[in-house]
């Protein structure tokens, strides 16, 4: 079990914007190992009443009280300094401590922390490996970066010393971490209001993985130029995996793909057959993502059988390619997807499925991403046959790039005239409700708010 001393030290723990996908995991972990938590958030979600449910003093809104009694206080770097709450912690004197650097200490105390990071496909893979050391009967703790159903949620804890987190490298918060092992799954241009350009990236990314003990293990695409640069900066085993570099230690040979664009495939170990696979989520990426989760289940000498049919059994983490539901024998999905390389796999994806025409509602992600990859957005946007652009997401950020979800459609309009700009979610609803026909697929794509049209349309 892991050193529970580490996690346990703070009797009582306060958590400022508790709701979010990795403080909830967080507070549900300090929970079970006896720890009293109580948080706070700005608004009321599925998430914050999952955490009242389960015994856990949530409010909505400032709770100084609370505050006051805790021992010390967790804040997501969602908080601003300004908070009245992070105003009176430091008053106080209260021990703060930021997500990133509190989720480090708790990987720490796990002998076993394995990492999954990579600019895409780090909670699908996260998703995956963990179902594989479910079926082996490991029984991991886990943090997800989404809501998975075969544990009922975003975390689990188990009786063990695996623990299986995503490792998400935005402001570098990966580098807290104490990982024995590590997947990268892909370097790309992202979170630019951050890093600002690719090397940046890139080093970050050379920094986490000399986290790596010797003894420890990297899993990397052989199909990314950039994972293939990393395995200078360790002495750790390595292992890669691809479908197009063929000279990668597992490689996916003779993939077909079924009506719902559900891949089939075999593996190849070192040129030799390794086992046959089928997947229940859609798209090349998929594939990437289980050739990733086998390369590192095997080093942790799982049995095939337990790896075929945990990516078997798995359809997809929460707002993953997510099916909603159908109105008039209209299809809806709804799809996290962001970042153009994200949405170019969705397309992907959806191309595979049998349909008739494609509706993409697209919600950019910030200013600072839809400015810096205006184009590769649009271009990303040209495999559906109608696009609608929503108002830019703005999360964290003012608009300072003097641009706009306008200026996305001109873009797009360039290309091919078929994108239009609706920012009233109703309107959006009449506009598919009038123009979708029977075999449609519709698409909401986004990280934002735009997940809310899909169950408004199939109900």
């Amino acid at each position: 079990m892991p050193e529970i001393d580490m996690i346990t030290k703070y009797k009582r723990v306060h958590m400022l914007g508790i709701g979010g996908i990795s403080m909830s995991g967080i507070a549900e972990i300090l929970k079970f190992f006896g720890v009293i938590v109580t948080g706070s958030d700005y608004a009321s979600t599925e998430t914050t009443e999952k955490l009242i449910n389960n015994g856990i003093d949530v409010t909505i809104g400032h709770n100084l009280e609370n505050l006051a009694k805790a021992d010390a206080v967790v804040y997501s770097a969602a908080i601003p300094k300004d908070d009245i709450e992070i105003i009176k912690a430091l008053e106080l004197n209260k021990p703060t401590i930021e997500r990133c650097d509190f989720l480090g200490s708790l990987t720490k105390a796990f002998k076993d922390t394995i990492g999954i990071s990579g600019t895409h496909g780090k909670t699908t893979t996260t998703s995956m490996v963990s179902l594989c050391f479910i079926e082996a009967g490991l029984d991991p703790t886990i943090q997800v970066g989404a809501f998975l159903k075969q544990i009922d949620g975003n975390y689990k804890v188990g009786d063990s010393e695996h623990f299986i987190i995503e490792a998400c490298e935005y402001v570098e918060s990966f580098l807290k971490f104490f990982p024995k092992s590590e997947i990268v799954l892909n370097i790309d241009n992202d979170h630019l209001d951050y890093f600002k350009n690719i090397e940046n990236i890139k080093n970050a990314f050379v920094k986490y993985v000399k986290l790596i003990p010797d003894d420890g293990l990297l899993v990397i695409n052989g199909d990314d130029n950039y994972c293939l640069e990393l395995p200078s900066f360790t002495n750790a085993k390595v292992i890669s995996y691809g479908i197009n570099n063929t000279s990668s230690d597992f490689v996916a040979k003779n993939i077909s793909f079924d009506n719902n664009g559900f891949p089939e495939f075999d593996v190849y170990f070192k040129d030799d057959f390794y086992e046959k696979f089928k997947l229940s989520v859609p798209g090349n990426h998929n594939i990437l993502n289980a050739l990733a989760t086998i390369s590192l289940s095997d080093s942790y000498r799982i049995d095939k059988k337990h790896i075929k049919s945990a990516l078997l059994k798995y359809t997809g983490a929460h707002r993953r390619f997510e099916f909603k539901g159908q109105f008039n024998n209209v299809s809806v999905y709804d799809d996290y997807a962001h970042h153009p390389t994200e949405i170019l796999a969705t397309a992907n994806s959806t191309s595979m499925k049998k349909h008739n025409t494609s509706w993409a509602i697209f919600q950019p992600h910030t200013y600072s991403r839809t400015s810096s990859l205006l184009k590769e957005l649009a271009d990303s946007l040209m495999g559906f046959d109608n696009i609608i652009i929503l108002d830019i997401y703005a999360a964290r950020e003012k608009n300072i790039y003097n641009i706009s979800s306008q200026d996305l459609v001109n873009e797009i309009n360039k290309i091919e005239n078929k994108a239009i700009y609706i920012s009233n979610f109703d309107d959006v609803l009449t506009h598919i409700k009038q123009k979708a026909t029977d075999g449609d697929i519709v698409l909401t794509i986004g990280a934002g708010t735009v997940t809310n049209i899909g169950p408004l349309l199939v109900k």
